[in-house]
């Protein structure tokens, strides 16, 4: 049967969504037909908008008529702008018991030694400054398959999926505070991530960010080695020196084996990118569903990018399980508003040109779509940048809403798989953790196919719901977790994506 021209999300709603490229006089509903040329996935008023009238889209507010909007018009950023609005957090007012599955979904995981499991198996070289980047990059690169030759280092350990360099552009003049707390809370959660079996730090030996103070401040031991050039005699013996680290460690490694674990050992890393004006309607509510299943298997997922959360964290208080973790979350936004006028910035700065070329207007209307990522189960806790997720749920971290440095983070905090959704085509890998790619819409989808795991855009195609959608999303998070790769792991992508959040002065 063929679909409606438009998609409206909630009766409350002003505008409605194009789903496809709309040409003039084309109906849009209440008798009202579109008096412009109106792009896919962007917005049609359906009736008269004063100027200074808010303006709904999922029944929410997303911004306010810059001037009088006629019936059939275009709406977006020539005639929609930011403006204030009091919201009512009604903490935990739509907080409900979980409805929990037993018995648990399962999936095939490498159980470690201290019980946590993990989805693959890399050995990690990180660097505590810039100054040993290079040195880290030459050590994971002698341990990289020759496509010319065809000789691979690793041929004769199977269960190993490789040596990564995760290098960084920051470490030393930095303040001694929040700045180095963070960068040494980010190392940490992936010196201790449980898809690494053994972790490397390379140093240069005068950097601010000392690799023993990095290892006394966040206790770390075990299958950590620290190295640094100045102390080695320089690059060349320090290379030799990790390389021969490695060699030591492979048989170790590789001396794992899979097994039938339940899925309340996977915490997923739920991130947007290149955002369209479908994110909110297709992949972000898909992710959604399969999140909610997740969580209702005892497992985590992982919510981030404070700035595109922005205007939408009303609804968010209302999951809290807690007045106390709702009000974390609030504080969270106070902090951003203050740190954006501070530095001469605006929270409606995001979106960027691509999410505006693909019809998102405001941040608020962004953030309405991109928390649908996180389903509908109670927010249980609200954490620091790349604190360790320890609460079984739906959790919010704090991270900038740039991609790399948020999904960071989120590794960091113990994500052991992440989930992106993209509307313009984002390409994004996160060595050690598996990312698989969700497009919001099929022609998308097909452009870019080789990067892309799954089409979402069936759901506006009127080829399936949201539910199942989602449910094919959570099959899909099953097998990657037990080793099915993924389409950006395919093309080597996620070491240079590493990228902890810099902050204060770089002196």
């Amino acid at each position: 049967m063929a679909q409606p021209p438009v998609i409206r999300l909630h009766p409350e709603d002003s505008v409605v969504i194009a789903r496809a490229t709309l040409l003039p006089g084309a109906p849009v509903g209440d008798n009202v037909r579109s008096t412009a040329r109106i792009p896919a996935g962007h917005k049609v008023a359906v009736r008269a908008i004063a100027k200074g009238e808010a303006i709904r889209r999922y029944g929410q507010i997303i911004g306010f008529a810059s001037e009088g909007i006629s019936p059939g018009s275009h709406v977006h950023v020539h005639n929609c702008e930011m403006g204030d609005f009091s919201k009512d957090y009604a903490y935990g007012e739509n907080a409900q018991p979980t409805a929990y599955f037993n018995p648990q979904a399962t999936f095939q995981g490498i159980v470690r030694p201290d019980g946590k499991v993990a989805t693959r198996n890399y050995i990690g070289i990180l660097t505590s400054v810039n100054c040993s980047a290079h040195v880290a990059g030459v050590v994971a690169d002698m341990f990289k398959r020759n496509p010319l030759t065809g000789h691979d280092p690793l041929a004769d350990f199977p269960n190993v999926d490789g040596v990564v360099a995760l290098t960084h552009k920051t470490g030393c003049g930095m303040t001694q505070d929040e700045p180095l707390r963070v960068l040494r809370r980010t190392l940490a959660g992936y010196a201790r991530h449980a898809n690494f079996s053994h972790v490397i730090v390379l140093g240069l030996g005068c950097e601010v960010n000392q690799i023993g103070g990095l290892i006394e401040e966040q206790r770390l031991s075990g299958r950590l080695r620290g190295l640094d050039i100045q102390t080695m005699g320089g690059s060349r013996k320090t290379v030799t020196a990790g390389v021969a680290f490695v060699k030591d460690v492979l048989a170790e490694a590789n001396n794992v084996k899979r097994e039938t674990v339940p899925a309340s050992h996977l915490t997923v890393a739920l991130q947007c990118g290149g955002s369209d004006g479908y994110s909110g309607i297709t992949a972000n509510p898909a992710l959604g569903a399969a999140s909610d299943l997740l969580v209702r298997h005892g497992g985590s997922v992982i919510l981030s990018e404070t700035p595109e959360t922005y205007g939408a964290e009303h609804l968010l208080t209302r999951r809290a399980v807690s007045k106390e973790v709702g009000e974390k979350l609030v504080g969270l936004m106070r902090w951003w508003e203050a740190y954006t006028e501070r530095e001469g910035a605006e929270m409606n700065a995001n979106p960027s040109p691509g999410n505006k070329a693909g019809g998102l207007t405001t941040i608020l209307e962004k953030s309405l779509g991109a928390m649908a990522k996180a389903g509908s189960t109670n927010l249980v806790d609200v954490v620091q940048y790349a604190e360790e997720v320890k609460a079984r749920g739906f959790v919010f971290m704090d991270t900038p809403g740039y991609d790399p440095v948020s999904a960071t983070g989120q590794v960091a905090g113990g994500a052991n798989l992440v989930c992106f959704t993209t509307g313009r085509g984002s390409v994004f890998g996160c060595k050690p953790a598996p990312s698989i790619k969700l497009a919001t819409n099929t022609p998308m989808f097909k452009h870019i196919e080789d990067d892309m795991d799954v089409n979402c855009g069936t759901v506006v195609d009127g080829d399936e719901t949201v539910q199942e959608c989602g449910a094919r999303i959570f099959d899909l998070i099953l097998r990657v977790a037990s080793g099915e790769q993924t389409k950006s792991e395919a093309f080597d992508f996620g070491g240079a994506e590493f990228a902890p959040w810099v902050l204060g002065a770089t002196m």
